[in-house]
């Protein structure tokens, strides 16, 4: 069985509540029917109910009996949410009418809205919308993580190569989101991805946190922040194998490992890589992806209070369907 067959076999057994507020695109539709087949979540998908219905009928679907639709100017609970959100940003002005307005005609309010009030456990979007439309409402009221301030990407790689990472397998980050994390962000990053890792890819995470020097090799402010970035990760996740400053040869060659680092037990193999900034992150992963023909999951986003992944604008159906589970393993794990 492959990693994504693994994936989905744990998202059958958690049975989680997944929402998909993007009901009027397509691929959306056509997701959530085959993860409502192959009993991947619970789904729920945000617009009305008639139309929502129609289309499933102009599409072919079979499944629409195992989904639920929440129609955004028609459901019970709409009260209660728009007091909800009214409690949770009236500082920032948020009244009533404000409330309902955006809980009837932004569904990606509505969805958000709904995980924090706990009637779904996470959210699918962004096949037809920006990320950042995507993270406004995540970031007003799921918010962070306690004692994580930074939201990250992470991407599952996997290689035909079976001798690198954890059997081909390698997860990189931040490769999405935050273009110059800070020391303490970037220590944030490395244990959001260790958890990521034994949620997600399944198995224990053994962190390179990466730059142009390993151990000494050279000075520059850019390697002071890996190095600090290190020590407060370590001390975040006593429990994690983190390790830097290293270079990604020393990281993932077990024999320049051993040269350059000599004792590590990351070094030459690492299976976490954390890059120091998302240029690095997003050329790096990129790369690997088209020269080495790497299947690339993701992006995984991490250090949400619950689990809102984005989807790309191009993203296939199989792309949406595998970000149903990989939500629903992070439901799970929270």
């Amino acid at each position: 069985m492959n990693l994504l067959e693994q994936i989905k076999d744990k998202a059958r057994k958690a049975n989680q509540r997944i929402v998909l507020p993007e009901s009027f695109d397509e691929r959306t539709m056509r997701a959530a029917d085959i993860a409502a087949e192959d009993g991947l979540a619970k789904i729920i998908l945000i617009g009305n109910r008639e139309t929502v219905l129609a289309d499933a009928q102009k599409f072919g679907l079979k499944n629409m009996d195992k989904i639920t639709i929440v129609d955004p100017k028609n459901h019970a609970k709409k009260e209660q949410y728009a007091d909800l959100m009214v409690e949770l940003r009236k500082s920032k002005g948020m009244t009533k009418e404000a409330a309902i307005e955006l809980l009837e005609n932004n569904p990606l309010y509505l969805a958000t809205v709904m995980i924090k009030a706990g009637d779904a456990d996470g959210e699918v979007a962004g096949a037809a919308n920006a990320t950042g439309n995507v993270l406004l409402p995540a970031f007003q009221y799921v918010k962070t993580k306690p004692g994580v301030s930074v939201v990250s990407g992470a991407f599952i790689m996997i290689l035909n190569d079976k001798s690198f990472g954890e059997d081909g397998i390698l997860v990189f980050a931040d490769c999405a989101v935050h273009p110059d994390p800070t020391a303490q962000q970037l220590a944030e990053i490395a244990v959001q991805t260790g958890i990521t890792t034994r949620a997600i890819a399944g198995f224990e995470p053994r962190i390179a946190m990466l730059s142009f020097s390993t151990k000494g090799s050279a000075e520059h402010d850019m390697v002071t922040k890996v190095r600090q970035a290190t020590e407060i990760a370590q001390k975040m996740a006593p429990d994690m194998m983190i390790e830097g400053e290293l270079q990604a040869d020393a990281a993932i060659i077990a024999e320049i490992g051993q040269k350059k680092a000599p004792g590590s037990k990351i070094a030459g193999h690492a299976n976490v890589l954390v890059f120091p900034d998302l240029q690095s992150g997003n050329i790096a992963y990129k790369l690997v992806q088209r020269l080495a023909n790497a299947e690339a999951i993701g992006p995984v986003l991490q250090g949400m209070a619950a689990p809102i992944n984005d989807l790309s604008r191009g993203c296939s159906v199989s792309d949406i369907v595998s970000l149903i589970a990989i939500t629903a393993n992070q439901a799970a794990s929270m």
